[in-house]
């Protein structure tokens, strides 16, 4: 345990640290996208690693739909807290040592992106819980993960209430099969991918239409992908959004289509 900000205690353990400039931009850009209408006053990034470099590409994309937007990064090690504020201090934009306990913050965002992979299922669950305690009062937590360079990721959008949605983003130019999605499956899930949960059977529905969509291969990818979202659909699969969304490599269920 460590002291954070106030009488919080810190909560959790470090994070490795890796990250990558624009590794969570496909997150940030659907998390942009859902916020649009009523942004969040205060925004908190959970474990944003050994360089502050995503906290700050989510400050300057947030900000582009709310000016006056407070973002948060937190991080357990002091040495990293103290590193992000030498490399950037524009306004609105401040760092803190913390963990699940948000340093005594009530965000009404948290992005917690590639921080809960570490953990097992149980203690994940448990990280859920806690935050979803601190967030104020209809706040969305973002759980996810991704590579190293952000061309495939998943998350899970929560709120007070528990989880809201998944979310799959994926560059579309070096996707394989759909079923590579479960490597990045958010820890909720991932240990979930076998023969009669309903994830698994997702992903290989989704192998299928993807295998049907084939005649579109020739029009791009992103045909291909738009077509094998199209025939999930179809199928009964209670795929959200629409078509416009679809083309950038995303799909967004209901988390009951996949919940354990």
């Amino acid at each position: 345990m460590r002291l954070a900000a106030g009488r919080a205690r810190a909560l959790g353990l470090p994070t490795r640290g890796t990250t990558n400039p624009n590794r969570l931009r496909r997150m940030d850009r659907w998390l942009v996208d859902a916020l649009r209408a009523t942004p969040p006053a205060l925004v908190v990034d959970l474990g944003y690693g050994s360089s502050p470099v995503t906290t700050v590409e989510l400050y300057a994309r947030l900000r582009t739909i709310d000016p006056d937007v407070r973002v948060v990064g937190l991080e357990l090690d002091a040495t990293r807290v103290e590193a992000a504020e030498r490399a950037a201090d524009p306004p609105g934009l401040t760092f803190r040592r913390g963990g699940f306990e948000l340093a005594g913050l009530r965000p009404g965002v948290v992005r917690a992106a590639n921080v809960l992979r570490q953990y097992d299922e149980k203690a994940a669950a448990a990280a859920w819980t806690t935050l979803r305690q601190n967030l104020a009062p209809d706040g969305l937590l973002i759980d996810g993960t991704c590579d190293e360079l952000g061309r495939i990721g998943g998350w899970v959008a929560v709120g007070p209430e528990g989880p809201r949605t998944l979310t799959f983003a994926v560059r579309l130019a070096s996707l394989d099969r759909p079923s590579t999605l479960a490597e990045r499956l958010p820890k909720a899930l991932i240990h979930r991918n076998v023969p009669g949960e309903r994830v698994h059977a997702l992903l290989t529905a989704f192998d299928a239409a993807w295998d049907a969509a084939a005649p579109l291969a020739p029009f791009g990818p992103r045909q291909r992908w738009v077509g094998a979202v199209t025939r999930l659909r179809d199928e009964g699969w209670p795929v959200l959004g629409t078509p416009r969304r679809w083309r950038l490599g995303e799909m967004t269920l209901p988390w009951e289509a996949v919940a354990p």
